[in-house]
């Protein structure tokens, strides 16, 4: 459960807010199959118990209606975080940039809801406004470093991940101050 009790059901299930309720369902029933509590390897009676929640609300036009006023209001409401600008595909500064984009993302994620820290690749597509293949490669990078990690397709921010992060603030930072000073 995500602030204010508010929990994203399109996150939960991992479908697009335009997702057709065919496919709300397929995934749904795949879901529900793996997190199962008679489920001897993969059953997660929590996980199950939140995709069925999110399922219900989805799956009802109505209720799904009503839900995505809210839905909408908060996105418009959501923090936003800094774009990369248009540059290269190849361009190093624009990845360095992308890699730290989601780490903020993770870091202000994990601080705000320190019970609810992860954050979905659907989810950090939108905040982003990067498609999922322009974000592999940087999701990649920092889960190997081991500045992030994945649990259960969430991306979350490691302690390494925030020290990383704070460390290249500094350095911007005091990096900053020499320019000025010579200035």
């Amino acid at each position: 459960m995500g602030a204010n009790g508010y929990v994203d059901y399109y996150e939960v299930l991992q479908v697009s807010d335009a997702a057709e309720p065919e496919t709300v369902n397929r995934v749904y029933r795949m879901l529900a199959q793996r997190y199962h509590p008679d489920n001897q390897e993969t059953g997660n009676e929590a996980r199950f118990r939140e995709i069925t929640e999110a399922y219900q609300i989805l799956s009802s036009p109505e209720k799904r209606a009503q839900y995505d006023v809210k839905y909408r209001q908060r996105r418009k409401d959501q923090w936003r975080l800094v774009s990369a600008g248009a540059q290269s595909e190849n361009d190093f500064e624009m990845e360095q940039v992308a890699r730290l984009t989601v780490l903020e993302a993770l870091y202000t994620k994990r601080r705000v809801e320190p019970h609810n820290p992860g954050i979905y690749l659907v989810e950090l597509e939108k905040l982003l406004g990067r498609p999922r293949e322009h974000l592999e490669f940087t999701i990649w990078y920092l889960n190997q470093k081991r500045l992030i990690n994945m649990d259960d397709a969430r991306m979350q921010l490691t302690a390494d991940g925030a020290e990383y992060l704070e460390e290249s603030y500094r350095s911007n930072i005091q990096r900053k101050r020499l320019q000025s000073s010579n200035e």
